[in-house]
């Protein structure tokens, strides 16, 4: 006999194993997100049920309409949730229920395991299955896949693995069609059998859900318990802001407050219903690069895909829905693709999140500012990508400058120095470590406003020709400065601005003894206390992107451009000192190498070096 037809007891894959034993061993307060993510999966295989239906009319030809039952049974100590949907064959089970597929996980546990409270965590992740074993000390799953005769049950204690067995006869004619997940609960779970707590909870998390939910106690009949509407198809005069916020922890199986929401009904060449929410806090996955957005896609109230591209990379942290009416029931996913009509929906739905966030940014700086902090270094990758939209990106971003402040461009140009014609930045790693930079110094003299790009997307969006109210941004690190026409703050930074030094003389030196470790040897103009610093030159990537690249495996770095103050006393002492110019031109450049967050070439050598200019005395403290 094949093993498709005997039971039989297989391991959890490790991930799950890991996960169990956080939900076995739970100290999250939010336990009542088991039955949310219970009732959001069973509407999920409604949902699958009536696409899969389009095509297939007999999977539903029973005429029963779709449902999910809660069951609560105090003698037994058990609580029952049960749907009708499309239900689970044998392979299906094991592969649902025994492994986690998506990508992350490893992430995903770690965060978990740090996370004083997980529940939003096990909700944005879509695992929401195995939340029932913070109250259940057993669980059974028997399922009937639709359109199939076979039933199948899966029980786990939440230990070493579940056991996958055909169905009892009694039970199979129970489950006609769809799931029934029976939980078996813990001693300190048994609150949950009582009906004004279930009801409590699908009214907090599931009111929404669009099929009805119906609890069926020990005496009586069966009751529906949740409103059982789609909320973006009610008008928003209907509706008060405490609805929008159940309607987003449920479709985003979420627990803050949504920071912004969007309802709207589009109408004209073609009519369609939006919901959308950004949240208040940063998904722990944003990143990930296999992420995608979080927007269903349904057609006249038919769930079709949660994976239709409706938004931008831009925006994946965008969560919602659109309900369209024109679209046809029996589209394929795979035809989603290429839709011209999905692609109209896609641009409008688009402009209008952004309109919406340019809103924010003027009427609601504070609550924009929350949206920012968490998603900012997302929006960015906008910049890079979309080129209709950049330069509505480029507004809405706020940047760190050095007045201590994060601003907007508007601000930034709003107060450019006299003869100021460009926009100055620099990229980096961090806001402490770009303070210090020594490309600041002839900017910081002059009162110059700098902005500084931390996130690691700033490399990519800078490296674009841009420009803003007609002002060009400028890399601090990159091709020539030229501060000419802009007067100094104070006449003691004056004083630095006469050389010190032979120009050519010393340049021709020191070229000669880097020869090929930098393509350039030439006078700064951004340093005026520092003796040298690295740049890049006018064309090409910045250093800080040929870096990233390069770590890649993604192109080599060109050799930099060897910066030099003339006004420096280590500059000036080349001149000078023809036996020691050898080591001093070297340590110019290793030195400019460290401020720059590298290693010397030879790191032993450069100590070695140092060492023997302090004790010749041409190097001199305090």
């Amino acid at each position: 006999m094949t093993t498709d037809t005997v039971a039989e007891h297989k391991p959890f894959q490790a991930e799950v194993a890991e996960l169990l034993h956080l939900m076995v061993h739970s100290v999250y307060s939010e336990t009542d997100i088991f039955l949310r993510e219970l009732i959001s999966n069973a509407s999920d295989a409604l949902d699958k049920l009536r696409y899969e239906a389009i095509a297939a009319p007999e999977l539903t030809a029973d005429g029963e309409p779709p449902k999910v039952r809660i069951v609560p049974d105090k003698k037994a100590g058990t609580l029952s949730v049960i749907d009708n949907g499309i239900g689970m064959d044998r392979q299906e089970l094991i592969d649902n229920l025994g492994t986690i597929a998506r990508s992350g996980t490893k992430s995903f546990l770690a965060r978990l395991t740090e996370a004083k409270d997980g529940a939003g965590l096990i909700g944005q992740f879509g695992v929401g299955f195995y939340a029932a074993f913070m109250v259940a000390d057993r669980i059974t799953v028997t399922s009937r896949r639709a359109g199939t005769s076979e039933v199948w049950t899966w029980s786990s204690s939440g230990g070493n693995g579940f056991d996958i067995a055909p169905a009892a006869d009694e039970v199979s004619k129970r489950v006609a069609r769809g799931t029934e997940i029976v939980l078996h609960l813990k001693d300190d779970a048994k609150k949950y059998l009582e009906p004004y707590e279930i009801e409590r909870i699908v009214g907090a998390y599931s009111d929404n859900i669009q099929f009805p939910i119906e609890l069926k106690p020990e005496e009586g009949e069966p009751r529906q318990i949740n409103s059982a509407s789609a909320l973006w198809q009610r008008p928003k005069s209907e509706l008060k802001p405490e609805d929008y916020t159940q309607a987003y922890r449920s479709i985003a199986g979420a627990f803050d407050e949504p920071a912004m929401t969007l309802h709207y009904r589009a109408e004209g060449r073609q009519s369609y219903a939006v919901l959308l929410f950004a949240p208040s806090t940063k998904p722990f996955d944003l990143f990930e690069a296999t992420r995608k957005g979080h927007v269903k896609l349904y057609v006249r109230r038919v769930f079709i895909d949660d994976d239709a591209d409706l938004l931008p990379g831009y925006l994946r942290f965008i969560r919602g829905v659109v309900d369209s009416e024109d679209l046809p029931l029996n589209i394929s996913r795979e035809m989603l693709q290429n839709n011209p009509q999905l692609a109209q929906i896609r641009k409008a739905v688009t402009s209008r999140v952004i309109g919406e966030m340019e809103n924010l940014a003027e009427k609601e700086p504070e609550t924009f500012s929350r949206i920012w902090d968490a998603f900012g270094s997302v929006i960015k990758e906008g910049i890079w990508e979309d080129f209709e939209r950049r330069e509505k990106l480029l507004a809405l971003s706020r940047f760190a400058t050095t007045s201590g402040e994060e601003r907007s461009l508007a601000q930034y140009v709003e107060t450019l120095k006299p003869n100021q014609t460009e926009i100055y930045y620099l990229v980096g790693d961090s806001v402490e470590r770009l303070k210090s930079n020594p490309k600041l110094e002839s900017a910081t003299a002059r009162g110059i406003e700098v902005l500084l790009l931390t996130d690691p997307v700033d490399a990519f969006w800078t490296s674009a020709p841009l420009d803003f109210g007609g002002k060009p941004l400028k890399s601090l690190s990159q091709g020539d400065v030229d501060f000419g026409l802009i007067p100094l703050i104070d006449d003691k930074a004056a004083d630095t601005e006469k050389p010190a030094a032979d120009e050519a003389a010393i340049i021709a030196v020191i070229k000669d003894v880097l020869g090929e470790r930098v393509s350039d040897v030439r006078a700064s103009q951004r340093l005026t206390t520092s003796a040298s610093c690295l740049v890049a030159g006018g064309a090409g990537r910045d250093r800080v992107l040929e870096k990233m690249l390069a770590q890649q495996s993604r192109g080599a770095v060109t050799k930099p451009i060897l910066e030099i103050n003339m006004r420096h006393p280590l500059v000036a002492a080349i001149a000078g000192q023809k036996d020691a110019a050898r080591d001093l031109s070297l340590l110019l450049l290793e030195q400019a190498q460290i401020l720059d967050g590298e290693l010397p070439e030879d790191p032993a050598a450069f100590a070695n070096r140092l060492n023997d200019l302090v004790l010749r005395g041409l190097v001199k403290t305090g």
